[in-house]
């Protein structure tokens, strides 16, 4: 019997819910870093304490393991259907938060951690893929914009939620809580979701035919600017994630309020996804983009101001506070709109591309936070001044494409 074909009009959920669901998909990556923040000390106690720098490969690792895993779950989408494929990533991801909560060493420990980033990897790139099978252009932007908004709760509660089941419990408890997390969002979408990608729309997993979809796919200038701005993105934010801790903890003597800060600041910065959403059909993506990454580097200098010759303590502090808010912030003004820059033309193979286009700048972001990271040494100047460099680097990617864009438009 022929199938029907899912769209936003005769799918069982309704555009709330759908936003909500794909939300809490995308959450898990955030849950999955922020809600460890808290409960770093610790497990540098427990598992490393002649080396307690070591605990951040807590953070890094499960990062690695989700930017490979990345690459492989579009493809196998495009192949096997969405729904396999992210429950599948989901029981991985189960089964490494249950090594971690045994792990006796750090080693195992991180091992565990780069297995529940493989299995992250499922849910977090199909379900961009879902979004690509239902919506196109800027109104796939303005969903994404809102699951970006209510994606920000989670890195709001994160660590609150860490630092809860810490007091109540000890570090280890917090991979429990990744599994009920997992298992409620499989749970929903058992229910509630249909398969979006019909049998016949279905691509063979193939070597060769994967190949020649990444070469498709890297011919299209603007997804090679799309994943060079995300890459950069993706730095500063895992940047910002690696040393915000210590910031608060060595450099305003803070870390006992920093799960409540954060939470302010994540509240704060989820305002951008909404903004984002009433603003890019109007604008356009590469504009709204441009002048966000322009932004930012005007207030990252004013923080690097600061950082090299620091006012009073409490001033010092709020300018911090500004300017992390600003760059998560950032987050909410760029990624849906690059995700759906670089998804527009490639619908026919929209896993393929969510799983180069994540991994590649993922990975990339990857290995320029860690440097960044372990260059701290009491204050934000480093993670200012990175962001100074990856902010117009991005922005000059833009101008160069809109250039492009514009010499082409004038030639026709």
């Amino acid at each position: 019997m022929q199938s029907t074909k899912v769209t936003p009009e005769t799918m069982r959920m309704g555009t709330v819910e759908f936003i909500a669901f794909s939300a809490m998909l995308a959450a898990t990556i955030a849950f999955s870093i922020d809600s460890m923040l808290p409960g770093l000390p610790e497990i540098a106690d427990a598992l490393s304490p002649d080396d307690p720098n070591k605990v951040q490969l807590v953070l890094t690792s499960f990062v690695l393991g989700m930017g490979l895993g990345t690459f492989v779950v579009g493809p196998l989408s495009d192949s096997f259907g969405r729904r396999s494929i992210m429950l599948i990533g989901a029981i991985l991801y189960c089964i490494g938060a249950f090594i971690a909560w045994r792990a006796a060493t750090l080693e195992v420990l991180l091992g565990a951690r780069m297995l529940q980033g493989l299995g992250a990897a499922g849910p977090r790139i199909v379900s961009m893929a879902v979004i690509r099978d239902l919506y196109s252009g800027r109104e796939m932007a303005r969903i994404m914009s809102f699951v970006m908004m209510v994606f920000t709760l989670v890195p709001a509660v994160g660590p609150l939620i860490g630092a809860g089941i810490i007091a109540i419990s000890d570090w280890r408890r917090i991979f429990v809580a990744f599994m009920c997390f997992s298992a409620i969002s499989m749970m929903w979408m058992g229910a509630r979701l249909p398969e979006t990608l019909e049998r016949a729309q279905r691509r063979p997993f193939r070597i060769k035919a994967l190949i020649h979809a990444t070469k498709e796919l890297f011919s299209h200038r603007s997804i090679r600017i799309s994943i060079a701005c995300q890459s950069m993105m993706f730095a500063l934010l895992f940047g910002m994630l690696s040393m915000v801790h210590p910031i608060y903890d060595i450099t305003f003597d803070r870390a006992y309020s920093f799960p409540y800060w954060f939470a302010l600041i994540s509240i704060l910065a989820g305002t951008a996804s909404l903004l984002n959403a009433n603003i890019v059909v109007r604008f356009g993506m590469r504009s709204v983009v441009t002048i966000s990454f322009a932004v930012q580097i005007l207030l990252s200098v004013i923080m690097l101001a600061f950082s090299l010759w620091p006012p009073s303590d409490g001033l010092y502090f709020a300018v911090f506070m500004i300017w992390q808010t600003s760059v998560f912030f950032l987050a909410g003004m760029t990624f849906g709109n690059l995700n759906a820059l670089a998804m527009e033309p490639v619908g026919h193979i929209a896993g393929l591309a969510a799983s180069i286009l994540g991994g590649v700048a993922t990975l990339v972001g990857t290995l320029f936070a860690i440097p960044i990271g372990l260059m701290f040494s009491g204050t934000p100047v480093p993670l200012a001044a990175a962001s100074i460099g990856l902010c117009t680097i991005a922005t000059f990617l833009l101008l160069w494409l809109r250039s492009k864009e514009t010499d082409v438009a004038s030639l026709n």
